[in-house]
């Protein structure tokens, strides 16, 4: 303990003598839009420090193998970005934005994260780290060999879910949830371990999904979240200068970020489309279906929760 403490001080001193250094672990390959938009992060940070902090992205999760939450508590990386619904600790909060159908839009997204945000740094503080920013994934969507039209079309299905909650929704709807680091989605959907993948436009884009599957279907089940965090020794290392610059760089990003996420969407739909994949609107009665499960789903969830999250979701659907 004595050691670890020693460590903490030495790093403060070290930091506090020079111009700061610091390594960003980045989940996904170096075109995916978060990448990019923590490399336009990095830019901005040196801009507004005056080259004082200097952040290298590392795309590909080349520095963390492991839980991002850990990892940046014990000082293994000083930042990362993470999708938050997947990481381990997080606990119950972490879940909200993958919660099926809460909501229905870019705005709804927002808004619930915005009402959540508090929640979320409360639970990074937990970890010994600052919560900079947070921007969501396009929605998800369900990728099959059929077009998903009603209820029924789910029963029997083995599909690739990301979090428990996209676990539970989907052998709610009667199929198999099977649960698959993504590196291994494309080729058991070509062995055909899983026949179907419940992620975003862009996620399907860049798997290159038209090669094994043939349709697209916006249910918009979620609009997940990926965050960035920084360790808080290195967080309270930084003058306030250098604090209120990153603060700035963050807010400015996050902007960005959101709409980026919107084009991304956008250009992924066209994409798919381009390539032969059937792109299709969930009609009425599919999601009318679907929002039952749903809702029984979010009662579930809230029976056990604490009072800050029943409390986000009353102030969410005023």
């Amino acid at each position: 303990m004595l050691r670890k403490s020693l460590l903490v001080v030495g790093l403060a001193a070290s930091l506090m003598a020079s111009n700061v250094k610091m390594d960003l672990n980045a989940k996904y390959g170096a075109n995916n839009f978060h990448t990019i938009g923590a490399e336009k992060f990095a830019n901005l940070v040196r801009k507004y420090t005056d080259g004082s902090v200097e952040i290298t992205v590392h795309a590909g999760s080349s520095l963390i193998k492991g839980n991002p939450l850990k990892a940046v508590k014990d000082g293994t990386v000083a930042m990362t970005d993470m999708f938050i619904p997947f990481t381990s600790g997080g606990g119950k909060v972490f879940g909200i934005s993958a919660l099926p159908f809460i909501a229905n839009s870019y705005d709804d997204a927002y808004k619930l994260y915005q009402i959540s945000k508090p929640a979320y740094e409360k639970t990074a503080k937990k970890w010994n780290q600052k919560l900079l920013y947070s921007v969501s994934w396009p929605p998800s969507g369900f990728y099959s060999k059929k077009a998903m039209t009603s209820i029924e079309d789910f029963k029997g299905s083995k599909t690739r879910t990301y979090d428990k909650n996209s676990a539970e929704f989907v052998n709610s709807a009667g199929g198999n949830a099977v649960a698959l680091p993504w590196g291994e989605v494309y080729s058991s959907l070509r062995t055909g371990m899983v026949d179907s993948v419940i992620t975003s436009s862009a996620s399907g884009k860049d798997g290159k999904f038209w090669e094994v599957l043939s349709d697209f279907t916006k249910i918009s089940y979620a609009y997940p979240l990926q965050a960035v965090t920084i360790n808080l020794d290195y967080w309270n290392s930084l003058d306030k200068t250098q604090q209120k610059a990153m603060l700035k760089a963050a807010s400015e990003i996050e902007k960005a970020q959101w709409e980026a996420s919107k084009e991304e969407d956008r250009v992924a739909l066209e994409t798919l489309v381009k390539n032969g994949m059937n792109v299709n609107e969930a009609s009425p009665e599919l999601k009318k279906e679907l929002d039952k499960i749903a809702d029984e789903m979010l009662s579930k969830y809230l029976e056990d929760a604490n009072s800050q999250i029943k409390k986000i979701f009353e102030e969410y659907r005023k």
